[in-house]
């Protein structure tokens, strides 16, 4: 199980959310898994409460399911959830690029080229989870940019169906693409090319149903329900 550092000031039931949810997408908590909130708390150094607490929090965006007396087990893959999420991402993200494209600024370019060339070197030499990891902070940066950061915040507490897809997918299928569009999506947003810009994050957004096809080949067990053609 990934322990991520407990952050200043972070309350019990906040740090067993974001460790369960983080353990959740880098599949540490497989779909299908049972969790067991004995496990969890002593992982985690936590009494049982704030586990219990953070389980009910995620169960309420079906991420995981709770049985009385039973325990709780992570959600299978639901593809209508994963449709969803990805459809919030959609129409906030390219929202959010079309301001990108009008508000940044030279230091905000530096940043993303950062970003990228940081995702350029975990994919040459290929650490899935801190692909994920930047993969994340590229898209968080567009929002600060845009001067939207609650908006990401927001959008990260429902994303999760979606997110854990992608990440399947960059553990699944070595798909170098996804660091392209990035850099497409900078140089885009270089030129103020908002057209350009809103067009490839559709596309970028889009890539998941190509992988899930993959994905659904090795791990059958994850799926509720038959990848969308």
């Amino acid at each position: 199980m990934h322990l991520p550092k407990r952050l200043p000031r972070e309350t019990g039931r906040d740090y067993a959310l974001r460790t369960i949810r983080d353990n959740i997408v880098r599949l540490e908590l497989a779909p299908g898994s049972m969790v067991s909130e004995n496990e969890l708390s002593a992982a985690m150094g936590l009494s049982r409460t704030p586990v219990r607490e953070a389980l009910i929090e995620l169960s309420k965006v079906k991420i995981v399911r709770i049985y009385p007396q039973k325990g709780s087990v992570v959600s299978l893959i639901d593809y209508e959830l994963v449709e969803e999420s990805q459809f919030m991402r959609k129409v906030l993200e390219c929202a959010v690029i079309d301001l990108a494209c009008k508000m940044v600024t030279p230091a905000d370019l530096q940043r993303l080229e950062e970003n990228i060339a940081l995702q350029k070197f975990y994919l040459q030499n290929y650490y899935p989870e801190t692909l994920m990891d930047l993969d994340n902070e590229f898209h968080r940066i567009l929002f600060e940019i845009a001067h939207k950061s609650q908006v990401y915040a927001l959008m990260d507490t429902i994303s999760i169906h979606f997110d854990r897809v992608r990440s399947v997918a960059l553990s699944s299928v070595k798909n170098d693409r996804i660091v392209q569009d990035h850099e497409d999506l900078m140089q885009a947003i270089a030129a103020h090319d908002a057209a350009t810009a809103h067009a490839l994050m559709e596309t970028h957004l889009n890539r998941y149903r190509i992988d899930a096809k993959a994905i659904r080949v090795q791990h059958p067990e994850y799926f509720l329900d038959a990848v969308p053609g």
